[in-house]
């Protein structure tokens, strides 16, 4: 792929080191490690190795990606990679997308407690779908749920919701049947909405009993359990947002919209339009207007795209793809395989996709012929063999 005129990567490289000066005492390690990684990735301070073309000895460098899973380049190839692991767990049945976002007033306490709150998240909206899914007056099944955190709207702000991707049915109770749901409709988003609130509240309020919230600032009166109590009972009146969008089908429909989910990061590399040391102009998408006028460009001052970009760091250690019920890991190979005899289909097998080609065995660019190693050179150091052109890095970016 092309090398995008601007990266984020750039932006750091030019503004990065006074943003950390002037931000020093605010800035987490694992903010400062996501910059770090990102100014490193795909240049000679991680290494790498110098590949010939065997047949007509074209010579390329490509330098070592960071792997950071905050990294824009970084994030196309591990998509790859997890795309074709899951290409066997598809179902021959429609998908669904559901979307599960959290008011503006739980967001703020997400902001100060991202570790706490974002699990509530997965774990009420999880417990919201395989519930009424497993009513009977609605489907009354057991179904499976792939879930992915993004804590970002389209202009860098903290918006945190899960994106799930569920097949259109499931297991009935006594193993025996695959139930599917109607023609074009799921599950009744109103019902999901509210059961989400009260579930989400519910385990909101006992994690701040057991003292596991932090409040600091504005928020620091949500400390005491009448303030807490007064900011979210307004919360309780209102319909939270649910929504579900039309089914797609086919394991390769399902592929493709789940890799537009999967390893996103805050914003791609191909929206970037300008940067200079005061501003950086990018491209964004408003979700409020139908149509074309939705696309839009934005400008922020340079301090404040970085700021935005590093709210979007998660946890260490949070785990931003989960899985359950039927795609539980735990029992997930075993419920695949019934799911597929209940549905009288074998299991895939022939030759892997698109989403399983090697994304670290490119071919020659001149002439499509087999790259073969001839160096690997270690960290900051120059390798001894010169490219046949000026080098061009592989680069992958999410989009």
């Amino acid at each position: 792929m092309a090398r995008p005129r601007l990266e984020v990567a750039d932006i750091f490289r030019g503004h990065g080191p006074a943003w950390r000066q002037a931000n020093a005492g605010h800035v987490s390690l694992q903010q400062l490690r996501v910059m770090s990684a990102i100014e490193r990735c795909r240049t000679a301070e991680l290494g790498g190795h110098v590949a010939r073309c065997a047949d007509c000895a074209y010579t390329t460098i490509a330098y070592n990606s960071c792997r950071n899973r905050h990294c824009p380049k970084c994030q196309g190839a591990a998509a790859k990679q997890w795309l074709a692991n899951r290409e066997a767990e598809l179902l021959p049945v429609l998908y669904y997308h559901v979307v599960f976002t959290l008011p503006a007033a739980i967001a703020d306490i997400a902001y100060q407690n991202k570790a706490v709150v974002y699990d509530l998240l997965f774990k009420a909206s999880a417990e919201t779908m395989l519930t009424i899914a497993a009513d009977p007056r609605h489907l009354g099944a057991r179904i499976g749920i792939t879930s992915v955190l993004h804590s970002w709207g389209s202009a860098l702000t903290h918006h945190p919701h899960v994106h799930m991707i569920v097949p259109g049915g499931g297991i009935s109770p006594d193993g025996q049947r695959w139930i599917s749901c109607r023609p074009g409709f799921f599950l009744p988003v109103r019902v999901l909405s509210r059961l989400f609130r009260r579930l989400f509240l519910e385990k909101l309020i006992a994690t701040h009993q057991a003292g596991r919230l932090s409040f600091f600032g504005a928020h620091a009166h949500l400390a005491d359990a009448q303030s807490f109590a007064a900011h979210l009972a307004p919360l309780r009146k209102t319909e939270w947002v649910v929504y579900a969008k039309r089914p797609f089908g086919g394991p390769e429909a399902v592929l493709a919209y789940l890799s537009r989910y999967t390893h996103r990061v805050a914003i791609a590399n191909s929206r970037l339009i300008a940067f200079d040391e005061q501003l950086v102009t990018f491209k964004w998408k408003d979700y409020r207007i139908e149509g074309r006028d939705r696309y839009k460009q934005m400008t922020l001052a340079t301090d404040e795209f970085i700021r935005r970009f590093l709210i979007h760091v998660l946890p260490k250690g949070l785990h931003r793809i989960r899985h359950y019920g039927l795609f539980a890991k735990g029992s997930c190979a075993d419920n695949i395989a019934r799911a597929r005899e209940l549905l009288a289909v074998a299991r895939p097998e022939g030759q892997p996709t698109a989403a399983a080609v090697d994304p670290g065995k490119p071919s020659c660019p001149c002439c499509g012929g087999r790259m073969i190693i001839i160096e690997v050179f270690a960290r900051g150091t120059t390798p001894r063999q010169r490219p046949t052109d000026p080098t061009t890095a592989i680069r992958i970016d999410t989009s």
